[in-house]
């Protein structure tokens, strides 16, 4: 009997591809089969999906970039994703259709829609993405990472966290060492791809710490190309211990070993901090429309395990004050790790494929 088929459709960041590589680990090892559909964009993440996956790239396009032909062409580029998803699901008569958000779950979502083939979403924000908004009410399902999640009327959700890879589990709970007066590490993420407004104000808000403290610190910092040099050399300037790259593809190992992390509010970084447990500085991206981000953060600051920073009032002095009081308070530093842990939902992959199964249970007695 062959395997049953999985379709998962994810957009091109890791905020969607992360969770659904989660989600890829657990529904091979219950024995299905697993297809990835994403852009080209998407297939720059894959390098951690496991082997069995099979990997598609879709005809997708979003209304957020270039100029007015680029926006006339969205629509025949999505129309043509989703009669090709339409061919292939034919064919191959998927299981269940899971998307994760992003323009590149369209084709795969809505083909499935056409179909009526067992379907469902997983939003990680606090705030429903575009393509999920679009989806919800023509969906059998809504899993949601972030509790709680602002839906339309009407429609319910199942609060199941946000999946985290492997590679994060296997750090679940990694032992905290406090700051103290011996080497400390700082993880600096502005979601994938780094973010400018981390580079501009964390260097120098690092700098502004007392010596003594100063010389312990390793800064890992994830910045984006055009903004490495300028960032390389004002820490070499200031005498700071610091790697700069604009992705870091060890993140479960850089985060564990962290005393702090300055971040982004990116629903996978959450639940990455929450389920290993560490301390955390966030700084929502202000630009977001929904502010999502903003959302995400707030469970971990409620816990007591982060402090939030709104970048209106982000600036290098006043993040200075923050990290010294939580590098210079052990003890707090500590129970923020263990507050971290104490909203974390390691679990959420499995409960997540446990929804899978039930739906194409469902589907399968139709």
């Amino acid at each position: 009997m062959t395997a049953p088929l999985l379709i998962i459709a994810a957009g091109g960041t890791g905020g969607h591809m992360f969770p659904a590589q989660a989600l890829a680990e657990v529904m091979l090892a219950r024995g299905w089969r697993v297809r990835l559909s994403t852009d080209a964009r998407g297939a720059r993440y894959t390098g951690g999906f496991p082997h069995q996956v099979d990997i598609q790239q879709v005809s997708s396009a979003t209304f957020a970039r270039g100029g007015v032909i680029a926006k006339l062409l969205v629509a025949p580029r999505i129309a043509l994703g989703i009669l090709g998803a339409t061919w292939r699901m034919l064919r191959d008569r998927p299981a269940a259709v899971v998307g994760f958000g992003g323009y590149p779950s369209i084709p795969a979502l809505g083909a499935a829609t056409l179909l009526r083939l067992p379907r469902m979403i997983h939003e990680q924000n606090g705030v429903l993405g575009r393509v999920n908004e679009l989806f919800a009410s023509r969906v059998d399902a809504i899993a949601c990472g972030t509790w709680p999640t602002a839906l339309p009327d009407g429609l319910e959700g199942v609060h199941v966290g946000n999946p985290v890879r492997g590679a994060i589990l296997e750090r679940a709970g990694a032992g905290y060492i406090p700051p103290g007066d011996y080497p400390m590490d700082v993880l600096v993420m502005g979601g994938s791809q780094g973010a400018r407004i981390l580079s501009d104000v964390v260097p120098p808000a690092l700098a502004g710490l007392p010596m003594n403290m100063l010389r312990n610190i390793r800064v890992s910092h994830q910045a984006r190309d055009e903004d490495a040099k300028r960032v390389i050399a004002y820490y070499a300037e200031n005498g700071i211990d610091a790697e700069v790259q604009p992705f870091f593809d060890d993140v479960p190992r850089r985060m564990s070993e962290a005393q702090l992390v300055i971040t982004r509010a990116g629903a996978s970084t959450i639940a990455d901090m929450s389920v290993i447990g560490r301390p955390s500085i966030l700084i929502p991206l202000a630009a977001a429309i929904r502010d999502e981000q903003t959302a995400n953060g707030r469970g971990l600051v409620d816990a007591n395990a982060a402090v939030m920073i709104p970048e209106s009032q982000l600036s290098p002095d006043f993040l200075t004050t923050h990290i010294h009081a939580i590098l210079d308070q052990p003890d707090a530093a500590l129970q923020m790790s263990l507050a971290a842990m104490s909203v974390g939902k390691p679990e959420a992959a499995e409960a997540l494929a446990q929804m899978v199964e039930t739906l194409a249970e469902k589907g399968t007695r139709k």
